[in-house]
């Protein structure tokens, strides 16, 4: 569990009144703290897309590491980014309490000073163009300007959402749009995004595992939701789970993974290669998480959850990967 301070009691040596229990406080040490700002846990959902994507590309032929090292570096920084912002505005708004429940944020801990945290989100923020900027210029080669401007425009948007979650006096996590934003990002212009800079093409097909990513990231945000939503009423940040109440959330939780995991299966199906559905195993530990989530009486007990949604959307991908690596091996050469 990360926090900002070690609580440390120093006694007397006997029970005099002047020698009171006194208390101490040992400051978390600033590595640590920025780790646990970065929320390094959150960073396999993040790669989702892009190993999805990816998948994909190699079987057909349009693998190119260059891409894949820069668009795996851009979407480690975008995440970071999204999280130190997330960190900084809840933080600020004073959303992150000590009624919150999961992990101590580090701003409203104090281990880590708002400015600092500005700090951090402005070179964070340098660093993504950088890298997304190095992306768009070796995946857009000998494609149409107006496509270029189009990357480079999505890539000012990553930043800009990234930041504005809960950054701001119009933050949109705060009003409920939270989900579609993730559903976008973490699904289409992750899964649809990488695919175009390898082949240079837009499939229609490719929207399927677009939407299978993006619905299941949708769905670890809806579970965050769940866990924090007494919390989020009562500091004003009206997300979906707030508007609807927790018993609507969960109909819509277990929506959005069928969906997800429907949509993998018709793409799946696309390729008439029945050794396919393999890669569809992770798919049982989701099965298995929504009847426990509907059987969930106490938020705290969403936390867990997190982690295997989560989880298991970046095993769905890697068994993609596999699969279709396999698949291409057998391939005439």
């Amino acid at each position: 569990m990360y926090a900002q301070f070690i609580y440390c009691t120093r006694s007397g040596e006997n029970s005099s009144p002047k020698y009171r229990w006194k208390l101490y406080i040992c400051p978390m040490s600033q590595p640590k703290a920025w780790i646990s700002a970065m929320r390094l846990r959150t960073l396999p959902l993040s790669l989702s897309g892009i190993v999805m994507g990816s998948a994909v590309a190699y079987y057909q032929g349009y693998w190119d590491w260059l891409i894949f090292t820069l668009a795996v570096i851009t979407t480690i920084l975008f995440q970071i980014l999204s999280n130190l912002a997330n960190d900084l505005g809840d933080g600020l708004k004073g959303t992150d309490n000590t009624e919150r429940v999961g992990p101590d944020r580090m701003v409203q801990s104090g281990a880590i000073s708002p400015k600092q945290m500005k700090n951090a989100v402005i070179l964070t923020s340098v660093l993504s163009f950088i890298s997304a900027g190095a992306l768009i210029y070796f995946g857009a080669q000998n494609m149409p300007e107006s496509i270029i401007w189009f990357y480079a425009i999505l890539a000012l948007l990553s930043v800009t959402a990234a930041i504005t979650y809960t950054v701001g006096k119009r933050a949109y996590g705060y009003h409920g749009m939270g989900d579609l934003m993730v559903l976008v990002f973490f699904g289409f212009v992750s899964v649809l995004g990488v695919y175009s800079l390898y082949s240079k093409l837009f499939i229609v097909d490719m929207i399927l595992p677009a939407l299978t990513v993006g619905l299941l990231s949708t769905a670890v945000l809806n579970l965050n939701n769940m866990r924090d939503y007494i919390n989020d009423a009562k500091s004003g940040k009206n997300t979906l789970v707030v508007k609807m109440g927790p018993n609507i959330a969960k109909l819509y939780h277990a929506i959005l993974i069928l969906f997800a995991l429907s949509s993998l299966a018709i793409f799946i199906a696309l390729f008439k290669e029945p050794i396919l559905f393999l890669s569809m195993l992770p798919s049982l530990l989701l099965l298995v998480h929504l009847r426990k989530v509907m059987q969930i009486r106490e938020t705290k007990d969403f936390d867990p959850e997190l982690k295997v949604v989560a989880l298991s959307t970046f095993a769905l991908s890697l068994c993609v990967f596999a699969m279709l690596v396999y698949l291409k091996s057998q391939l005439p050469s």
